[in-house]
């Protein structure tokens, strides 16, 4: 089993980089998100949800997220939280089973702030994207499927996603193995990644 960890700053591409992963490995892989890990928010007010910081690391629930990468790990299936971004909170009767596979894959934007994870990877990545592609991808993300209007969309960004970007995210890039610059487009690293991926399994099975 390989883990890996795919992290970078909100709107960087790192969705499309593991859907392309997903896409060559097929069943061999399953992504666990760290977004399904926030903590619980619904004893908050509407007013109180609006200035949530969603890119702290306090806001991330490690301690369940370690536990079931470790059961991953031991071939033991989870119950993976689910929770709503619309109503800041996690679901008390639903959760996803998720089976243990060849490779799990980590996604999110604060996965390298907590160094108990880090260790249990064996492939960080780190994809990279301008501010200002980054800045739009958000922007069509928080309205489209979020439902925030466009005046919350930007004051969020200037007064949490960039500081929180600056103090946490990309000071977390000097843990990656690989940096993969321009998000998702970039094809030929993508390429690259999956043929090291595939050729890592190879020598597992061969073992």
């Amino acid at each position: 089993m390989l883990i890996i960890g795919i992290a970078g700053g909100s709107g960087s591409g790192k969705t499309t980089v593991v859907q392309a992963i997903t896409k060559q490995l097929k069943e061999r892989v399953v992504v666990i998100p760290q977004d399904s890990y926030y903590k619980d928010s619904s004893h908050l007010t509407a007013e109180e949800k609006r200035y949530m910081n969603f890119d702290h690391p306090d806001s991330i629930d490690f301690n369940l997220l370690n536990e079931q990468i470790k059961m991953l790990k031991e071939g033991r299936s989870i119950e993976q939280p689910v929770y709503s971004y619309i109503t800041c909170s996690r679901s008390k009767t639903e959760t996803i089973t998720v089976n243990p596979a060849e490779v799990i894959i980590i996604e999110g934007i604060l996965i390298f702030t907590c160094a108990e994870l880090r260790d249990q990877m064996d492939i960080k990545l780190f994809v990279d994207a301008d501010d200002d592609d980054r800045l739009m991808r958000v922007m069509a993300r928080d309205i489209i499927e979020r439902g925030k209007t466009v005046e919350t969309v930007i004051e969020r960004y200037s007064k949490t996603v960039k500081p929180m970007y600056l103090q946490f995210i990309e000071p977390s890039k000097r843990y990656a193995d690989v940096i993969i610059p321009q998000g998702g487009h970039n094809q030929v690293a993508i390429d690259i990644l999956t043929a090291t991926i595939e050729k890592s399994l190879n020598c597992i099975e061969g073992k």
